[in-house]
């Protein structure tokens, strides 16, 4: 209670009175005849009102009450009065004080004109918006139910008369909802509230016996949250009130907000007595907002009254347009805001719950009056507040004295000059939710008879909160309700929009909603202050473009700077500060979005180096396959026998295999295909330089054993030929199984640059497949070594210097192979064509060194293919010296003797001399050869060869 000192003094008939509180927002003049002044000074902020009064002294705020008289009895405690600052109670709240009291007793009207059984009368009380205030009136509802504590009357009270109140309709803000609740809990009396929406209280624990028809902040929460999503914005900024309703609020919204990878750039919190905050405590929260510049988007979580000082703010400090505002439903759609900041609340989008007029309630509070609503001691208040004028013999207040215009008959209420608070359905669903729950327990507990019977005298209130938790009705709006397991109001919102309708006209519009966790939102109603209904981009950082990465400023979830990914690399799928290398065989797309996989690459059969490579194998084994049918034709001929049948015939399918290999080469790779290209490659050559190996080992062999015995070599024949290059074979075959087991072959993908995918056998990929030559390689320096120690041996073994001709070629070749082989690392059709090409010219110079003479004579010289022609003359035997003594002996027969020598022989031209040390040696040569039995000619005719030998042999030496 404010203290006064009163001044008295008699003035003229005429005074003059000055208004200049700067609260009140009055400056003017008052004329009164007999007035007295009465200077009136309050101590709180020491301010000084002068006022007329009419020499009658002020008591402000006055308790009033709006009664209805019933059997069962239903408190209110309603905002009938602004929060003010300097004093108790502000000036009258038309909307949300007003009608709110109008709309219960309107609805109370309704329930009793239906109900038969029993009468609800009503005890409203005005809270003045402000949690210490509305506990003092509270306190009134607890008077006459203190029996509630232990369901007996107390013996001191048995004697009075008491108004118990059986349930509470109120309040409305959740900071004295709160502490109202904490109160009635202890005297179990349910509690409705119809405007209360923090999240604090569903919780049932702490407040058992609260409940309301609005619903939870929670759900306003969300349905800001998924509002904020929809506009694209990731970095706003939170305003919110520094009371339960702001603070629990905030907690809900900062969580959703980060599940929803929305950062806060700026949290302020709005003191809640707007009137001890100044005006530069305002404007710092603008300021602060105007150093993040980026962020846009601005929720504010607040009441009317702090909210309208805050937009006056946002104007002092030429911040209009520069923020979006979301706003809740303690401040949107509320003329206290919008009136005078049109321009600053422009473009705000709120969440309201959802509402619907009360049937009926227009036209019921447009018929009243002064006179006619007697029950309402605050309608004149009202009715003065509206109509600017004072009401004959009113009550004076701190606020109807500034009115000099009386009041009149004409002064009456319509749709033009009313503005109807849009979520009265709320205070009609509160007040039918407690009245459907007494008559569904006076019908439980009194069945049909008139009156409260004594199970319901006094009420129980948790009987009553049972019955409050089950009601299902249509309220006076036409909407279904009921109460949720929190004992809240179902969530439905409506998305409301204050936008500029006309010229210099503005007004809220809905433009969607929110049920049931779906939002939806006709953006073609909306209007920003750029004029479009494009949102303003409330953003830190604007999103990478593809290809980049992102760097975030330290502290800052939603800052960051981008930058490039390399040009192997995409973004991490679940990093997004980072790059991820493409693995090896694919590349970046164009927006460096994901790895595409490269096509395979391999020795395709229809790719140049491939039909190269076919055509020449083509050749080769239509030539071999020439060469066996010629050979197969001419079987026993003596220049096949004595090219040794059987070696020639393995020589010959080596050389096949080699032509063969290359196929394989050009094929798809896969396990079992590089599994025969393992085996094949070193075994064709195997076998090739096995057949070679036996033929030179054998030639080398007999003429070293003629040097030293005239005994036969052993493992000359040709089984034993066949059993030796068998052996030779099978140690390639023994190496290559021993190679599949420890390393098993297998197609791999090989990367050499990371444009390139290559689909190659593993071997080819290092320098394993050695291992497949390394033994082939060996034969060929063995057969080599024998060729040069062949190479002088006697005319008739010219094959020799044909198979050391063959090796040298194929040194060649092979040393010219492998450096291409290793560094063609990175071109692996190269690296396999060139193998393929090594392979076939090695194959090539065997059947052109060794087997061409062959088919020359066979072919186009068929009349030397006689036995004659195998044997060795006379001369050639001289001129070999030793070693003719052996040829009988040989079964292979080698490039013959020309026809030119034999004439030559015949002639007895061209013999040289031997020396004398050869003589001897010479004489015991002839005779060793006539008992020779390894001879391929019959015993009489190797006998008559040797006796006609030896007259020759006599007559060239007659000593």
């Amino acid at each position: 209670m404010l203290v006064f000192l009163v001044t008295v003094s008699m003035l003229s008939t005429v005074l003059t009175y000055d208004w200049d509180d700067p609260a009140l927002d009055f400056n003017g003049t008052f004329q009164s005849e007999n007035s007295t002044w009465l200077e009136l000074e309050y101590f709180p902020v020491q301010t000084r009102y002068k006022m007329a009064v009419m020499g009658l002294k002020v008591d402000w705020p006055v308790k009033k009450s709006a009664e209805i008289a019933g059997d069962v009895v239903l408190g209110g405690l309603m905002m009938v009065h602004e929060r003010e600052d300097t004093i108790t109670c502000g000036p009258v709240m038309p909307q949300g004080g007003v009608q709110a009291v109008e709309t219960m007793l309107y609805t109370l009207d309704i329930v009793n004109n239906h109900s038969k059984w029993f009468k609800i009368g009503a005890h409203i009380l005005d809270d003045c918006d402000k949690d210490t205030y509305g506990l003092e009136m509270a306190v009134d509802f607890i008077k006459g139910s203190i029996s509630n504590l232990d369901d007996a009357e107390l013996t001191c009270n048995k004697t009075q008369v008491r108004k118990v109140i059986s349930g509470v309709v109120g309040a409305a803000s959740s900071v004295t909802s709160v502490q109202v609740a904490n109160l009635l809990r202890l005297f179990k009396i349910p509690q409705v509230s119809y405007f209360s929406t923090s999240p604090e209280l569903s919780n049932k624990q702490r407040f058992e016996y609260f409940t309301r028809t609005i619903p939870s902040d929670r759900h306003q929460v969300q349905a800001m949250v998924e509002l904020v999503n929809r506009l694209g914005w990731s970095y706003v900024s939170v305003i919110y009130e520094e009371s339960n309703y702001g603070i629990k609020a905030f907690e809900e919204l900062e969580v959703l907000l980060a599940k929803y990878d929305i950062c806060i750039a700026v949290k302020e919190k709005l003191v809640k007595d707007s009137g001890v905050a100044e005006d530069n405590v305002y404007d710092n929260i603008i300021l602060r907002l105007q150093t993040k510049p980026r962020a846009k988007g601005v929720i504010i979580f607040g009441s009317d009254q702090e909210v309208a000082e805050l937009m006056r703010a946002v104007r002092r400090c030429n911040a209009t347009g520069s923020f979006s505002w979301i706003g809740s439903d303690g401040w949107s759609a509320r003329d206290l805001v919008s009136n005078g900041n049109e321009r600053q609340v422009e473009g705000t989008l709120s969440v309201q719950p959802q509402a619907n007029p009360v049937v009926g309630f227009e036209d019921y509070f447009l018929s009243l009056t002064v006179d006619n609503n007697k029950r309402n001691p605050w309608f004149i208040e009202f009715w003065e507040d509206h109509f600017k004028c004072r009401y004959p013999n009113s009550t004076p207040t701190p606020y109807n004295i500034r009115f000099v215009r009386e009041c009149t008959p004409n002064d009456k209420l319509n749709k033009k000059n009313v503005i109807f608070e849009n979520q009265l359905q709320f205070v009609s669903d509160a007040v039918m939710a407690l009245s459907v729950a007494l008559i569904d327990m006076h019908r439980d507990l009194c069945g049909n008879n008139k009156g409260v019977c004594s199970k319901m005298s006094p009420t129980k209130g948790s009987d009553l909160l049972k019955y409050l938790r089950k009601v299902k009705f249509e309220g006076l709006s036409g909407d279904k309700f009921h109460f949720d397991n929190n004992g809240d109001g179902p969530a439905r919102y409506n998305i409301v929009h204050f936008k500029q309708v006309s010229p210099g006209s503005f007004q809220w519009v809905n433009v969607g909603e929110y049920v049931e966790g779906e939002l939806r939102l006709n953006m073609s109603e909306v209007r920003f202050h750029s004029g479009t209904n494009t949102p303003p981009e409330s953003v830190c950082s604007l999103p990478c473009q593809s290809g980049q990465a992102k760097k975030y400023v330290e502290g800052e979830r939603c800052c960051w700077y981008c930058f490039n990914c390399t040009r192997y690399q995409i973004l991490h799928i679940s990093d997004e500060t980072q790059c991820f290398n493409c693995p090896g065989g694919t590349l970046p797309d164009v927006l460096q979005t994901k790895c595409n996989p490269l096509p395979e690459v391999y020795l395709r059969a229809d790719s140049k180096w491939a039909i190269g490579a076919i055509s020449l194998s083509i050749v080769g084994i239509i030539v071999t396959l020439f060469v066996v049918m010629v050979f197969a034709r001419h079987n026993n001929t003596p220049i096949v026998k004595a090219a040794g049948r059987e070696l020639s015939y393995v020589l010959l399918s080596g050389i096949f295999l080699c032509y063969s290999i290359t196929f394989l080469l050009v094929l798809r790779p896969t396990d079992v295909v590089c599994a025969f290209q393992r085996f094949g490659v070193g075994f064709c050559f195997t076998v090739v330089y096995s057949a070679l190996f036996t033929k030179t080992n054998r030639i080398a062999r007999i003429f070293k054993a003629g040097k030293k015995t005239t005994k036969r070599p052993n493992f000359i024949s040709p089984k034993s030929q066949l059993i030796i290059c068998s052996c030779l074979i099978s140690v390639q075959i023994i190496i290559n199984l021993l190679w599949m087991i420890v390393s098993p072959p297998k197609a791999s993908y090989h990367y050499p640059t990371r444009e390139d995918n290559l689909l190659v056998c593993s071997s080819f990929i290092d320098t394993s497949y050695m291992i497949a030559f390394a033994y082939p390689i060996l034969l060929i320096v063995v057969c080599t070594v024998y060729a040069v120690l062949t190479r002088n041996i006697p005319e008739a073994f010219n094959e020799s210097k044909h198979i050391g001709f063959t090796m040298y070629t194929t040194c060649i070749i092979w040393l010219a192979f492998v450096p291409l082989y290793f560094v063609t690392n990175n071109h692996m059709p190269l690296r396999i064509t060139s193998m393929s090409v090594t392979i076939n010219l090695s194959a090539s110079v065997t059947v052109v060194c060794l087997f061409s003479p062959k088919l020359y004579i066979i072919l186009v010289k068929p009349e030397r293919n006689v036995r004659q022609s195998m044997m060795s003359t006379r001369k050639s035997a001289l001129k070999s010296g030793v070693a003719s003594v052996m040829v009988g002996t040989l079964p292979i027969a080698h490039p013959l003797v020309t026809s030119e020598s034999l004439l030559k022989m015949q002639q007895g031209v061209g013999i040289p001399e031997l020396k004398p040390e050869l003589k001897a040696p010479m004489k015991l040569a002839a005779a060793t050869q006539t008992q020779s039995k390894a001879t391929q000619t019959s015993p009489k005719h190797h006998r008559e060869g040797s006796k006609k030998k030896e007259k020759e042999h006599n007559k060239c030496n007659p000593t």
